[in-house]
């Protein structure tokens, strides 16, 4: 299964994927201070609100499993090369796991980074310019370390959602981007609509979700996955 993994990598344009890497990173490294600055000084009340503003803007990763999806699965369609995977010795089955398994630990390891990173330069940058009210405690380290790991594995799952419907059985490009990023604001539009939701119950429907659209991708593959 890693040698499948590893061949996935390989048939990536690896610079162009590499690039989008840092660009997401570097973008969201910086956003928490940007949205205390620019948008509204409250997210600065304490490193408790700014905790859960990095959630929130983590979510963005979701984007990147969308662009995943359409390189290692809908690109591969299109370009008739999933129908000559098909035609190797291995189950149709196993090549999906294996692309499953391939967007999931690249949308994780990113994202867990991400959030290591935005955590550290949040800090620096209130260390330099004492943006943020008070210090973080070792409640709000060990919080952000726990959720850190928890979120990381909840926008793993979301980034998946598109992948059955918009990847294996429509193979649309701009509409997996479109729904990732109506997932990656879905609370947002709820604020918006004034429409109170319990952020835990929404994260565990989304995440649901997702493992449903890996369940129906590996399960249906046989009789969608011909071009």
């Amino acid at each position: 299964m890693f040698k499948l993994m590893e061949l996935e990598w390989r048939k990536l344009k690896q610079k162009m994927v590499m690039g989008e890497i840092i660009i997401y990173a570097g973008i969201l490294m910086f956003m928490p201070i940007f949205f205390i600055k620019m948008v509204s000084a409250d997210f600065g009340r304490s490193y408790a609100t700014i905790i859960q503003l990095i959630l929130a803007i983590q979510m963005g990763w979701v984007l990147f499993g969308a662009s995943l999806i359409n390189q290692v699965v809908i690109d591969e369609y299109k370009n008739k090369t999933f129908s000559l995977s098909f035609g190797y010795p291995i189950s149709r089955k196993k090549l999906i796991i294996a692309k499953v398994l391939f967007i999931s630990l690249a949308v994780f390891l990113c994202t867990l980074v991400s959030f290591l990173l935005s955590g550290i330069v949040t800090y620096l940058l209130d260390h330099l310019f004492h943006i943020i009210n008070g210090q973080p405690t070792v409640v709000d380290i060990t919080s952000y370390a726990s959720k850190m790991i928890i979120h990381s594995f909840f926008i793993t799952l979301i980034s998946l959602i598109p992948l059955f419907f918009f990847g294996i059985w429509k193979r649309a490009t701009i509409p997996t981007v479109i729904c990732a990023m109506f997932l990656m604001q879905f609370q947002n539009f709820s604020s918006l609509l004034n429409i109170n939701l319990n952020s835990d119950l929404v994260n565990a429907g989304l995440c649901l979700l997702g493992a449903v659209s890996i369940f129906l991708s590996i399960k249906m593959v046989d009789r969608v996955g011909d071009v």
